[in-house]
Parts: C-alpha cells; structure tokens; sequence
C-alpha cells in the first residue's frame, strides 16, 4: 500500500478527490459515508457542500484528534465512530438516505512515518503494523508463526517470489533473539537473491505484513458487502485501491454483481442472476499526470465505482469462495 499524501506533513492530500466527487455528487446533499477517515480529506470537502451530512469510521484511533476538529464547525452534519469499516452494519442508518460510500484503501503519509505504528522498513524499533482493533502484531507473526506459515503470508499477500528462503532465514535467526524491524529488512536483504532496483527489496514482505496483521483481505469483503447493504437504491459505492490483490477483489464484487455478468463470454447473460449495481465504466479511473508529479505515491492508485440500482439489502455473492484462499491464510492467525 502507499501513502494518501504528499510528503510535507502540513499539506493533505487525498488521493483523486475530485473524481471521488465527481462520481458521488455530494452537491445534491444526502448522508455519506467516509469509511477511511483518516485526516478527513474526503469528509471535509463534501462537508463544503450544504445539505450534507457525513459519517466517518476509521479503526485508528489517532484520527479522533482531526475528528474533533471538523465537529467544531459541522457538529450537527458530522459524525465519527472509531470502528473498522466491515462493522458498517452496526451504525444505526435507518432513516439515513445514503447516497454515497467512499473507502480510500492506502496508507497516510504520517501513518508510514509514525515509528509506533512500525509499518515502514525505515522503521527503527519494534516490529507492530496493528493500525487499530487488532489482537496481534507484526512482531507476534513474525517471532512465533512457522516457516510455512510465514511463506505463505509472504508470498500470497505480498507475491513475494523468494518468500520460502526469506521465511527460512527468519526462523534462524530468531533462535538467536527477538527479530525487529532492522533485523527483518537485514534478513531480507541478505536472502534476496534477485534483486530489485524499482523498489526497497523488503516491499513485499512488509506489505504481506500489513495486510496479514490487519486483515485487510476479510475487512476489505466484509466492508464491500455490508456497505452494498446499508447503501440506498441509486446510491454510488466508491473504492480506491492501491495494490493488486485489493484491486482484483473489488473488481470481481462489482463485476459479479453488476448487469455485465456472464457466467462465461461464450454463453447470454443471465436474466435470472442477481444485478444490484450499475457498473458505470470496465476501466479503473487513474490519476492525473498533474496529481501524480504532486504526489508521486498516487501512481498506484484505481477508483472503481458502482451505482445501486435496486432496493435490494439482502446481498447474495459468491466473493467469500472466490478469494477463500486468501481468506485461508488469514486463519493462520488466530493461532497466535
């Protein structure tokens, strides 16, 4: 995952805010929801629009303190609750009109840099990555999960080719003491047989890391289908993702679910299949050449959105099969 801002910690930047706002229309009012609060870049600016109301959530509870601040000025429009978004469904939305959900699934700028976080290489102490609401660590997964286990992690969340020597060498060298974020790159480094001049030799491992430690593959269905639920009939559903593997889970829920499904292109759609979304555009929407000199970190990132055309809230998909074997691997921590 990458960073949602420009490296100067005075000036936010959320990722294609103009697109999101352009394809969410919060200038018709209605309640929306902001499912990654953060520092509230996409919730102050639908804020600007009058007849607005926004419900924020993020699991971190660093982002209270920007919370407070927009409540100062929108206390009777604002609404923050410190939850992870796949407990959309615990709100209390039934006389909400929601007309929009937007996730932003990267990192911040200042959430990479906060060393008690532990998220980045750069990092100088202990292994941790837990970004709020979570029951264990970087530093549990990596000083007692097994070898296989651990190449399973690195390689089906991070794609990290190398992933049995590196999960190998990490096993040796934690019999001689606990394994910290130095340590971890060190180790990487000295295993990494090809190596890669694009990016840091430990990207993918960390990135395995996070998603593993956070859950990020189960938040990210859940969130999916329990915001599918709560969003009302020509209501927009909008995600904008930053690696590869959050990219072909929300393309495949919105495609599965839209009026271009076909069991097979060599066969007629299917009337009788369950259509909830009206898939407005195939191709992901990328940033602007503009945005990306401004932010180089945006480069990876897609917006996909869908519009519900139903009144439907019963949600019937198959996405939890699809992806089992990530979900799988996701299990391997509830040993720790």
């Amino acid at each position: 995952m990458e960073a949602t801002i420009v490296k100067d910690e005075v000036k936010h930047y959320p990722v294609l805010l103009n697109e999101i706002i352009s394809v969410i229309t919060p200038q018709h009012g209605g309640t929306f929801i902001d499912c990654t609060f953060g520092q509230g870049g996409y919730t102050k600016k639908i804020l600007d629009f009058p007849d607005t109301r926004v419900i924020a959530l993020d699991r971190d509870k660093d982002t209270k303190k920007n919370a407070d601040l927009i409540s100062t000025n929108f206390e009777d429009r604002f609404l923050y609750k410190n939850l992870k978004f796949s407990q959309i469904s615990n709100l209390k939305l039934k006389n909400e009109n929601i007309k929009g959900i937007v996730f932003d699934l990267g990192y911040s700028y200042l959430q990479i840099k906060d060393k008690s976080k532990g998220l980045s290489f750069s990092s100088t102490g202990e292994l941790d990555m837990k970004m709020g609401l979570n029951s264990f660590s970087a530093k549990d997964v990596i000083n007692k999960l097994g070898e296989e286990d651990l190449t399973r992690i690195f390689r089906l969340f991070g794609e990290e080719i190398e992933s049995k020597f590196i999960a190998r060498n990490i096993i040796k060298e934690r019999k001689k003491k606990i394994i910290d974020t130095p340590k971890l790159v060190e180790i990487i480094e000295k295993t990494k047989r090809k190596k890669n001049y694009k990016i840091n030799n430990s990207t993918k491992v960390f990135q395995a890391l996070r998603i593993f430690v956070n859950k990020e593959i189960s938040e990210l269905i859940y969130g999916l289908i329990n915001a599918t639920k709560v969003l009302k009939k020509d209501g927009v559903l909008a995600v904008v993702t930053f690696h590869s593997l959050e990219d072909k889970i929300v393309k495949y829920f919105f495609k599965s679910l839209s009026e271009n499904k076909r069991v097979s292109r060599y066969l007629p759609e299917n009337e009788d299949q369950n259509i909830i979304f009206e898939l407005k555009e195939k191709k992901p929407i990328l940033p602007s050449e503009k945005e990306i000199n401004e932010n180089p970190p945006s480069r990876s990132a897609k917006l996909r959105y869908v519009k519900k055309s139903v009144e439907i809230y019963d949600i019937k998909t198959d996405i939890l099969n699809k992806f089992q074997s990530l979900l799988d691997v996701e299990k391997i921590g509830e040993s720790l």
